[in-house]
């Protein structure tokens, strides 16, 4: 159990435009956590103007354990996960998506993994164990597919099935030192925070996790592909100081009770 100080876990919400859903998500996330006997913290990171900050604002009112932040101009989500790092105090800290595309009660699934040594724990779409209750269109199937096999050749993630789902948490010393590193604002900052772990020989599990496709339609698969295809070749070509530590703030990472 954590102490007075620093909570056990911390939750990063990145979200843009998700004024629809912002609320339905972070009642969710509350009463699981509120069950809960460790402390926790959540950090909404919402850019737009559709109004998700400021739901998400009234969501949280006075309580000191919610933040949010953000600002009008879309930084990306890979800068609105990296800005939630550099605020969160948690043993154990991940993200989750806005739309709530896997369930909170997955975390339960990756918790041991934690607790047990692993450094990066992932939910994944991929693994024996995962659910898929309303899947992609098809389209975006073999759109996944295709992405999936040309990263692993470009950045060396061979192993890793699942590296898009927004579903993943890290023991405080790896997530700080990862997002101390991580310089790609968009989609693909997932790639570069798994390429960085397996640079710094990092702990990686795979989980297997619930998950249902929302049916966005905002997504640009044409844009979205020379987007992508832009940032795998910047994190190819991307050097980093791997001798650069973050000061640990504890010994390690205290079992929930």
């Amino acid at each position: 159990m954590s102490d007075n100080s620093s909570p056990y876990l911390s939750i990063i919400v990145p979200a843009y435009n998700e004024s629809a859903t912002i609320a339905g998500t972070l009642s969710k996330v509350k009463t699981f956590l509120d069950a809960q006997t460790y402390g926790y913290q959540v950090i909404v990171c919402a850019d737009g103007t559709d109004g998700t900050r400021e739901r998400a604002a009234e969501f949280a009112g006075n309580d000191p354990r919610w933040i949010v932040l953000g600002s009008p101009e879309r930084g990306g989500k890979g800068k609105a996960v990296r800005q939630g790092f550099f605020r969160a105090e948690g043993q154990i800290i991940g993200f989750i998506d806005a739309d709530y595309k896997t369930p909170i009660e997955e975390l339960k699934k990756l918790l041991p993994y934690l607790e047990g040594g692993a450094d990066v724990v992932i939910g994944s779409r991929r693994m024996g164990e995962a659910q898929i209750q309303v899947p992609q269109p098809l389209y975006r199937r073999w759109g996944s597919r295709a992405f999936g096999a040309v990263m692993r050749q470009m950045i060396g993630l061979q192993g890793i099935g699942d590296t898009q789902c927004g579903f993943k948490f890290f023991r405080r010393e790896a997530g700080k030192r990862l997002f101390s590193m991580q310089r790609v604002d968009g989609y693909m900052f997932d790639v570069e925070i798994l390429r960085l772990a397996r640079l710094l020989n990092l702990r990686i599990q795979e989980v297997g996790v619930c998950w249902r496709d929302d049916g966005d339609s905002r997504y640009n698969p044409i844009i979205g592909t020379w987007k992508n295809a832009r940032d795998l070749l910047r994190i190819r070509g991307m050097e980093y100081d791997l001798t650069v530590q973050t000061p640990p703030s504890s010994t390690g990472v205290r079992q929930a009770a």
